[in-house]
């Protein structure tokens, strides 16, 4: 079992060499695809004169403030777009899937965050409204049970359900570490826009957990929930995280090869 997380970076048009890599990845392991698309969220929020704001964690983590309005442009950009343009590119290569969010099925509970922490422009800490953001708190494992043993595809999107019943904007990454981690899947791999992690500007191949704890205060913003999300698949049982480009050939099955990107895993 193999979960892949699709950064939004590589979606702007959906790269046929990933499209017939999933296919071959398909012949020998059950896959479950989790994809991304903050770039195009932002994009179409602009269209539309909604203005987007990022803030900061006293973490470093970068993440999108949204409100009402951004969580409903959120959804639509999400589930009806970017999930259904990849359904599509798939479809046509004859790949089963399915495409689904949290909100189908009650596929992904979260708990919404009533209160962040943030660090202002000034370098403060200030607490703000958590807005309509949360972290995912449990996996219908049993509809993605259903759908892989039936030999479908299940792709989701970073779109969760309340306990109010609102949809919550989560993090794709760690959606992918907990759907991996629900599922006890074999690996995780991260495909992004960058060859992998570096450190002090130079690629960094493998890494334990107790090493990556260690260069935390190393890693830049735009990796760091990369690098959380591995951490928290590994707690939870998978048996390696691999963060490559995916917009390389092969970049799933090269991935797995440990063919470039970096590997981390418990030892």
């Amino acid at each position: 079992m193999v979960v892949v997380k699709v950064g939004g970076s590589i979606l702007e048009e959906v790269p046929s060499e990933l499209v017939s890599d999933i296919k071959n990845v398909l012949s020998d392991h059950q896959l479950v695809l989790v994809h991304g698309g903050g770039k195009e969220v932002t994009e179409i929020a602009s269209k539309l004169g909604k203005e987007q704001k990022f803030v900061f964690s006293p973490t470093g983590f970068r993440s999108r403030y949204t409100d009402k309005e951004t969580m409903e442009i959120f959804t639509m950009v999400m589930t009806g777009r970017i999930n259904k343009k990849l359904v599509s590119a798939l479809q046509k290569q004859k790949i089963p899937v399915v495409g689904l969010s949290g909100l189908d099925g009650f596929l992904m509970q979260a708990q919404r965050k009533k209160r962040l922490v943030i660090v202002d422009e000034r370098g403060r800490k200030r607490v703000i409204d958590g807005g309509y953001t949360g972290k995912v708190s449990q996996i219908n494992v049993s509809l993605l049970q259903l759908l892989l043993e039936n030999g479908y595809v299940p792709l989701v999107s970073p779109v969760a359900v309340s306990e109010e019943f609102e949809p919550l904007n989560v993090d794709a990454d760690r959606t992918a570490a907990g759907i991996a981690g629900a599922l006890r899947a074999d690996r995780l791999v991260l495909l992004t826009d960058v060859e992998g992690l570096k450190l002090d500007g130079k690629l960094v191949p493998r890494l334990s957990v107790s090493e990556v704890e260690k260069s935390l205060p190393k890693i830049g913003g735009g990796m760091i929930t990369k690098v959380y999300a591995a951490q928290e698949a590994l707690s939870q049982g998978v048996g390696e995280v691999v963060i490559c480009s995916g917009v390389r050939k092969n970049p799933i099955s090269s991935g797995l090869k440990h063919e470039g990107g970096t590997v981390i895993s418990h030892e």
